[in-house]
């Protein structure tokens, strides 16, 4: 434990006045000590005992142009530079809604909170709102945030049939406004939507399962729930928060070639600062304006995380998104990479997701397509490849999750590889 001496007094001492010693639960789950962190710029971060590692957390998804970007660092040294609140309107506002109505297909007008929890609230608000209708489909292990209309059945046990509210302190009224369904099963979806049609406001869904080992859509899924939705009139919401600006320049949209009604967005829109998006039909986005949905924040409009947005989505977008398509192949050659490696080992794994965004399960199986498969894990063999990647100065997410950003370079990929054989070899 030596190795991270500094950290592990460090958590000690938070534990003292911050709850759990961390700002978000999710990051306690880090082995062996929650790490803390001194520097970063680029692809590498520094922990407060001098080791140096290579970044493939990226904060949980939003660095997707890396550390301490140039573009966006100076962007956001302007606009400091005039002020950083002012509660009121300018000119970045304009500017940054409309880059994204110009990128994003379902984007006709768009909204702007802080976080994605937010934006998700926002979101169901206007599809229910828009519809006349009071209850929402969401799918098993999908997370949309952490309120309580929607923290539901966010990774239950195998046993599904019990505890279906994720924590302590949360009415159990909010179920009644909410059906819970299998993901990938058209079937289950149309049944559901014809027997409650006058229900369902709108149908909610990470378009790739980001949250619960990166799964894909199965073919057909989301052209299904396209059409479904409709057909009966209900709001189809893509949860982009994550594939947003990271799996294609145009989002999960552009990468399916499926508008929704209603996208949210988060992470990687702002390069790392605190900025959300709801992007949706002009007829249900009016609803705001209108005065018949409520939507506010004092740092709504934030000048200084839209400034980066700003930054960041001119490089995105540049010569027709060039640097996120970079990005998907170098992730690529590392997924292939690391499936080789663990191959070699003997080491039964399945990898999940898209270059830049991808997961890494221990299991035998051979393909998984709802949130009920994954539970056939070996989390304990994660743990330990995680473990032993850190102490070769690789970091990852301590559920297994690799970002990759478009700072990464081919150096990084082998300096990577390296890494993962030995940590193979060393576990086979």
């Amino acid at each position: 434990m030596s190795r991270y001496a500094r950290s592990t007094e460090m958590f000690n001492e938070s534990k003292r006045y911050l709850a759990g010693g961390v700002s978000s639960m999710l990051r306690a789950a880090a082995k062996p000590v929650p790490l803390f962190f001194d520097s970063a710029a680029g692809t590498r971060i520094t922990d407060v005992d001098g080791n140096q590692y290579l970044d493939y957390g990226l904060a949980w998804g939003p660095l997707i142009l890396g550390h301490g970007h140039p573009a966006v660092d100076a962007s956001v040294r302007r606009q400091l530079e005039k002020f950083c609140l002012i509660g009121a309107q300018h000119r970045l506002e304009t500017s940054v809604a409309r880059k994204i109505c110009e990128i994003v297909p379902c984007a006709q007008l768009v909204g702007f909170n802080s976080t994605g929890s937010e934006a998700v609230h926002l979101a169901l608000r206007l599809a229910k709102a828009y519809t006349r209708r009071p209850k929402i489909i969401k799918f098993e292990g999908h997370y949309h945030g952490w309120f309580d209309n929607i923290l539901i059945n966010y990774h239950p046990g195998a046993e599904t049939s019990g505890k279906q509210l994720t924590s302590e302190g949360q009415s159990e009224r909010v179920l009644e406004d909410v059906y819970i369904l299998p993901w990938n099963d058209l079937k289950i979806l149309e049944e559901t939507l014809r027997r409650h049609q006058q229900e369902i406001a709108g149908v909610i869904t990470e378009p790739i399962l980001c949250n619960s080992s990166c799964l894909m859509p199965a073919p057909g899924f989301l052209e299904g729930a396209r059409e479904l939705t409709a057909r009966y009139g209900a709001v189809l919401i893509f949860d982009e928060v994550i594939t947003g600006f990271r799996v294609h320049p145009k989002g999960a949209q552009g990468l399916f070639n499926i508008t929704p009604d209603l996208a949210t967005f988060g992470k990687a829109v702002a390069a790392g600062y605190p900025l959300s998006v709801v992007g949706g039909k002009r007829e249900i986005m009016e609803l705001i304006p209108k005065g018949r949905v409520v939507q506010a924040g004092s740092f709504n409009g934030n000048p200084l995380a839209l400034a980066a947005a700003d930054a960041a989505l001119d490089v995105l977008s540049a010569e027709g998104g060039a640097a996120l398509i970079r990005t998907q192949q170098t992730g690529d050659r590392l997924k292939r990479g690391i499936e080789a490696a663990l191959a070699e080992a003997g080491i039964p794994a399945l990898i999940n997701g898209v270059g830049t965004a991808f997961h890494i399960s221990f299991t035998t199986a051979q393909k998984m397509s709802n949130y009920r498969d994954t539970l056939d894990r070996d989390d304990r063999l994660r743990d330990r490849f995680i473990e032993g990647l850190l102490g070769e100065g690789i970091y990852l997410l301590p559920d297994g999750r690799w970002y990759v950003s478009a700072v990464h370079t081919e150096a990084d990929i082998d300096v990577t590889l390296a890494a993962v054989r030995k940590v193979c070899q060393a576990m086979r």
